[in-house]
């Protein structure tokens, strides 16, 4: 009897203790639902997660394999039958469980013509005889600054005004997205351009010194003749190459040594050159010709304007998160209103090279980032640059 009563008393407590755990888990999980916000809260974040993991899919603009992905994030947030997108030629991506019309595009074709959001319904979709309740659908444009560049498509048995401007809202979306893909589309380009002016301005000075220089080897010393044109070579083929934006501090110094070569044969003992280079600093990923022209400069404009030795050093080595690379010369140095002046791009000087690699390195690693320059009339020109080491986005 007295073991009965214990038994019971101790399943009775276990009981007790089992509903407590529960009710004191049971609140924490509500506690936690309710930090997430209410309702409307929740909607929000999701609808905010959806567009984000659509972005990633239109980074390169209209493309059949990005809108194709996007277009299933996309149709969750209109909740829509089918989900339509087309640039100015075709369909791009369908999704959903309805058959593609096949007079999809001429319908698309009114709203890219008149830029207006349309409702098209039944009979319109299909075939003219087309029976009441095939649905109806909404496609509003896609515009890139006053272009209509595609549209958005929503399928549903009725569209009503809340489809219409949710609609519109999606493709308002991909517009900004699209616009974006383009802006880095022409990021690339107007870097491509600057890396293009940079060859320009290197082929006929410095290839026409330095033939003339291969030249006066050529009945003197043809080792030497023979060995400057290898130099001057290797030295093209790496300048005019074309492939990738990025190369590295030891790419970049491997071709500065050639340039220099080339350019001792026509100074002789008036051009010195010293190195300090950090060798954890040769496998960082700088822009393509950011080096060279800065030497190039040292070379045109501190040392052919002097009659006597000019003196150049050049330094790389380890600066915590950066690489900090060093150009210096004893030369006759930049009056530096003239030099703020081609910085801003308001005078097309000699020094136009300086302004190439400025901007450039503004582009890719922000404003913070651009040239330092100390110089003065007479008393010669450093210029720094700090490249950050770790680039994951940017291959050589």
């Amino acid at each position: 009897m007295f073991s009965t009563a214990v038994d019971t008393a101790l399943v009775g407590a276990i009981v007790v203790l089992t509903i407590a755990v529960v009710a004191g888990l049971g609140f924490k999980l509500s506690r936690s639902y309710r930090d997430l916000g209410s309702d409307a809260d929740r909607a929000t974040y999701a609808t905010l997660h959806t567009a984000a993991l659509a972005s990633e899919h239109l980074r390169a603009g209209l493309t059949p394999a990005g809108a194709s992905k996007a277009s299933k994030h996309l149709r969750s947030l209109l909740r829509c039958d089918t989900l339509l997108i087309t640039d100015e030629n075709a369909v791009l991506a369908w999704d959903g469980g309805r058959e593609l019309p096949a007079q999809m595009m001429e319908l698309v074709q009114q709203v890219l013509t008149s830029g207006r959001t349309q409702i098209f319904r039944e009979a319109q979709l299909g075939d003219p005889g087309a029976v009441p309740g095939n649905g109806q659908v909404v496609i509003s444009p896609i515009r890139v600054d006053k272009r209509v560049v595609g549209t958005v498509g929503a399928f549903a048995p009725y569209v009503n005004a809340g489809l219409v401007r949710a609609a519109n809202e999606v493709a308002g979306w991909v517009s900004t997205q699209v616009e974006l893909a383009e802006l880095d589309s022409s990021r690339t380009l107007l870097m491509e351009a600057e890396v293009r002016a940079l060859r320009a301005q290197i082929s006929p000075h410095f290839i026409y010194n330095s033939l003339n220089a291969i030249a006066s080897f050529i009945n003197t010393d043809p080792a030497r003749a023979r060995e400057l044109v290898v130099e001057f070579a290797d030295f093209t083929r790496y300048s005019f190459r074309r492939h990738g934006d990025f190369t590295t501090v030891a790419e970049e110094l491997k071709s500065i040594d050639r340039y220099l070569l080339l350019e001792r044969a026509r100074f002789g003992e008036r051009l010195k050159v010293s190195l300090e280079i950090g060798p954890e600093v040769l496998s960082t990923v700088i822009p393509f010709l950011s080096l060279q022209p800065l030497v190039e400069n040292a070379v045109r404009h501190g040392l052919e304007s002097t009659d006597g030795m000019g003196h150049i050093t050049i330094t790389a080595h380890d600066a915590g998160a950066f690489a900090e690379v060093t150009i210096e010369d004893d030369g006759v140095g930049i009056d530096p209103d003239y030099l703020r002046s081609v910085l801003a791009g308001h005078t097309d000087g000699v020094h136009v090279g300086l302004r190439n690699v400025d901007q450039r390195l503004r582009q890719v690693y922000g404003e913070d980032h651009g040239l330092t320059i100390d110089t003065a009339v007479g008393a010669g020109t450093m210029i720094t640059l700090r490249i950050p080491k770790s680039q994951p986005d940017h291959q050589t």
